[in-house]
């Protein structure tokens, strides 16, 4: 907390760089320090003033909600005395407060932890209000923000605050159920029963820089393991890298990011019309090229990414991150975008701009966490009835050690299953290189796409080349041999189109292209009910390599 000179003071110092700041300058950067950007704690009323549409703020119904010692508990002093202390500082019943404000226009209820109130413990007080918090967001069909601060547990209630985890995890899964959006800001410090329970379980999850963020506390974790922690541990950027984070904002930037975020969710918004598309359907329309060229082309440095896709053909990307299970691949990307005015879900291979971002970004070769995010945001689309489009360009999943100890194959599976249930529109474009099952993991489509100048095959040639021609050099007649061109994929079915592009690649025209494809196959596959286009998606896999009639099915 700040440290104040004196009890009328106009200087507060940083309690991370212990710098002075000028009290009113600080408190118009919104509490953060402007010598080292650390973020000092803010008191509720502050952090919902900072985050919500001035007026708009409605307190809810809670004032019935008493805070009683059930348990008649007594340390140096008794739990009641405690409570009128708490009650005396913050101005506060308890240590959470509730109710409905607007937020970049967006109505939202929205429940907010007081860390100034006994550190913010979780208690049968804040339990209720969290938990009335999510029933009055499902009564009204309202998105849901949770603004977490908190110690953990309120050990003075004993087993009943031990409860109030299964109580508000169980309301959050009601929202969850209903398709209702819950997003959790993790601000500094939120640990305990609270992070293993609704902070954690939102469909987007955001923390301030440097926030601390866990279930035991360090110094728990010291004495259990009798271990050094590792530099930077428990803080938001540690769990970022982790994959346990969407993102890590600014405080001077939540606002902006939360309403993209409810904008990307919100429905009604009308569909603009594009230009008539000029997918190519016909196999003899495209001018023949070598293979060994086409794949030449396919890799070539200049072509377009996804991130670039996103920031051109895109009105809008919002990036999220993180498998919530071990780490964040960088090779693959996605969020939620709005194209032609459609939100959608935009998921694809990322290989960077340049050597070091390639490098950085594993020349687009996911790890078993990159596919893990992917059908977790597979899983998000479907939640919210958005149409998923998918960019594929990887030379193939990473094949490294690291990765198949973390279940590569697995993460693999799991995404071509998973995807090909989804209810939702699924339209994929081959955009460079479409390497194997890595590429097939983004591949499961209702419409499947390719640039004409993209490559998509079981293997590369290269590889191909190896093993049967036992002579790597032997690349550019295992290309030929293996049809993977996008006349040839055509002519086989494996692809619905192809996109033309120029030579070089230019990534306005090739943006252009690929706007005008897929929001024309977006709008006849958003026609179909859900349970038709998951039929048709099988029927359309069941077809390769058959030469007879589904089962049940007349010959």
């Amino acid at each position: 907390m700040t440290q104040v000179l004196a009890q009328e003071t106009t200087w507060v110092k940083c309690p991370s760089c212990s710098e002075y700041q000028y009290k009113r300058r600080l408190e118009r950067n919104l509490q953060v320090c402007t010598a080292c950007g650390h973020h000092l704690r803010l008191a509720a009323a502050e952090r919902l003033a900072g985050l919500l549409d001035e007026g708009s703020w409605t307190p809810g119904e809670y004032d019935d909600i008493e805070t009683r010692d059930m348990l008649a508990f007594r340390d140096r002093k008794s739990y009641l005395k405690r409570l009128d202390e708490a009650r005396e500082r913050t101005g506060g019943p308890d240590a959470a407060l509730f109710g409905v404000g607007s937020l970049g226009g967006h109505r939202l209820v929205v429940a907010a932890m007081e860390f100034g109130f006994m550190g913010g413990s979780m208690g049968s007080a804040v339990g209720e209000v969290i938990t009335r918090a999510a029933e009055h967001a499902l009564a009204q069909r309202l998105p849901l923000l949770l603004v977490c601060a908190s110690g953990g547990a309120r050990m003075q209630e004993g087993a009943l605050s031990l409860m109030q985890m299964a109580k508000t995890s169980q309301a959050i899964a009601r929202m969850h159920e209903e398709g209702l959006l819950v997003l959790c800001l993790l601000t500094d410090p939120t640990f305990g029963g609270v992070t293993a329970s609704y902070a954690m379980l939102g469909d987007v999850l955001v923390a301030e820089p440097g926030a601390l963020i866990g279930f035991a506390g360090p110094n728990v974790i010291r004495e259990t393991i009798n271990e050094d922690l590792p530099p930077r541990f428990q803080t938001a950027e540690f769990l970022l890298e982790c994959g346990m984070l969407d993102a890590v904002v600014p405080r001077g930037q939540l606002r902006s990011f939360f309403t993209k975020v409810l904008a990307a969710h919100s429905t009604g918004a009308p569909v603009r019309s594009t230009p008539d598309p000029t997918t190519i359907t016909d196999p003899e329309a495209i001018a023949a090229r070598p293979a060994e060229a086409i794949v030449k082309l396919a890799r070539a440095r200049e072509r377009p990414t996804t991130l670039s896709f996103a920031a051109v053909a895109f009105d809008s990307f919002l990036e999220l991150r993180g498998d919530r299970l071990f780490g964040d691949s960088t090779a693959l990307v996605g969020g939620p975008a709005v194209l032609a005015g459609r939100p959608v879900m935009l998921i694809g291979h990322e290989k960077g701009s340049d050597t070091k971002e390639s490098i950085a970004r594993n020349f687009g070769m996911p790890e078993p966490e990159g596919y893990r995010k992917a059908l977790r945001l597979m899983h998000h689309a479907a939640k919210f009835g958005m149409p998923i489009v998918t960019l594929i360009d990887t030379p193939g999943a990473y094949p490294g050690v690291g990765a198949e100890q973390r279940g590569q194959a697995g993460a693999i599976a799991r995404a071509i299953m998973e995807s090909s249930r989804l209810p939702v529109p699924i339209v994929a474009v081959v955009t460079g290189e479409g390497g194997s099952g890595g590429a097939l993991a983004l591949g499961v489509a209702d419409r499947v796409l390719m640039f004409e100048h993209a490559y998509y095959s079981v293997i590369s040639p290269e590889g191909c080349a190896a093993i049967l021609w036992g002579d790597r050099s032997a690349a550019g007649a295992a290309a030929q041999a293996l049809k993977l061109t996008a006349p040839e994929l055509l002519r086989l079915g494996v692809v619905d189109g192809v996109i033309p592009e120029s030579v070089p690649a230019d990534v306005i025209s090739a943006a252009a292209g690929l706007r005008g494809a897929v929001a024309h196959a977006l709008t006849e596959l958003s026609a179909l009910p859900g349970h038709d286009l998951v039929e048709a998606r099988y029927r359309k896999f069941r077809q390769f390599g058959s030469t007879t009639p589904m089962i049940g099915e007349p010959a």
